[in-house]
């Protein structure tokens, strides 16, 4: 069996609580057998449930485990978690994260899956009081405009399991491809919405923005992505380059370190001058050329030097054009 990442962890233990509520003493073998681990690894689950509970919980409050019947019978047993049974309260900061999740849905979502986001959304704020929700109006809930037969296309096929052929366009190349693709999730991140779909054209799961799609077209035919393919990990961020990506370095103005807080960088240094030394990894090397001239003065480019000094040309060149 493969190692259990934390996420999955949790995801386990949340099923885990009422599953064992359920059963008064199972055999540990049991357990791992329904959940589809080793019994090594519901062992480490049940020692970090040992020490959940509610808010302000104390020794005695939290879940309990019976450690002696585990460790000489090889049995579980879960007690002390009858609060679990009962509706939860939300406080006022988990209401508003609900609400504002639930408003940058709504903004993306389309026929009826934007009425069901309507109803939940009303029950909540309603449940939340006009303070909850006064304090949401405040955040600005931006989502890229996508075109509505694209949204439409991109629903049904997520809803009907069908393989989709799209033309998407491609910055960094500045050319709009054809393909098609399996559908597999939506994903909302930084004010975009994004497909993953396994891609017949690359052989390999991809994100496709879908305010870059410029034609979607559900076919008659079912999305069958290879069944030994995992969805991408997207637990460290939305992008990661790979491990064999080459590294650029960055000197990076007070008003450009945002850069170290929004890219996934490998290692920062603070400067006598100021500035702020990243070192992240690239896989295009427009994107990277992109970022420094969107960044103006406030950034850079140290290494690769080839680049930089592309990176320089480009701009002298920009700047004398305004004369």
């Amino acid at each position: 069996m493969v190692a259990s990442t934390a996420q999955e962890q949790v995801a386990r233990m949340l099923e885990l609580v009422p599953y064992l509520q359920q059963r008064d003493g199972i055999p540990l073998e049991q357990v791992a057998d329904d959940f589809g681990v080793s019994p090594a690894q519901i062992v480490k689950d049940l020692k970090v449930l040992w020490f959940c509970g509610l808010p302000n919980s104390v020794t005695g409050d939290m879940i309990d485990i019976d450690m002696d019947a585990l460790e000489g019978e090889g049995v579980v047993r879960l007690s002390n978690a009858d609060y679990l049974t009962r509706p939860l309260r939300l406080a006022p900061h988990e209401a508003l994260a609900l609400v504002v999740a639930l408003r940058t849905l709504r903004e993306a979502a389309a026929g009826v899956d934007r009425d069901a986001v309507d109803r939940a959304l009303s029950k909540l704020e309603t449940a939340a009081g006009e303070a909850v929700a006064g304090s949401a109006d405040t955040v600005d809930i931006h989502i890229e405009a996508v075109e509505p037969p694209i949204r439409d296309a991109v629903d049904t096929a997520l809803h009907d399991q069908r393989r989709m052929r799209i033309a998407y366009y491609v910055p960094s190349r500045d050319e709009t491809t054809e393909r098609d693709v399996d559908p597999l999730r939506l994903i909302f991140s930084e004010g975009n919405a994004y497909l993953e779909a396994w891609c017949h054209r690359a052989r390999e799961n991809r994100l496709f923005r879908l305010d870059r799609m410029t034609a979607a077209q559900v076919l008659d035919v079912p999305a069958e992505p290879p069944a030994d393919v995992a969805r991408l990990d997207l637990s460290k961020g939305l992008f990661q380059p790979a491990e064999d990506a080459p590294s650029a370095v960055l000197d990076l103005a007070p008003a450009a370190r945002w850069v170290a807080d929004y890219y996934p960088v490998e290692d920062q240094e603070e400067r006598a001058d100021g500035r702020l030394r990243v070192t992240l990894r690239f896989s295009d090397p427009a994107w990277l050329e992109r970022l420094v001239l969107r960044l103006g003065g406030t950034a850079t480019l140290v290494e690769p030097a080839g680049l930089a000094a592309d990176v320089r040309r480009k701009a002298a060149a920009a700047l004398a054009a305004y004369s």
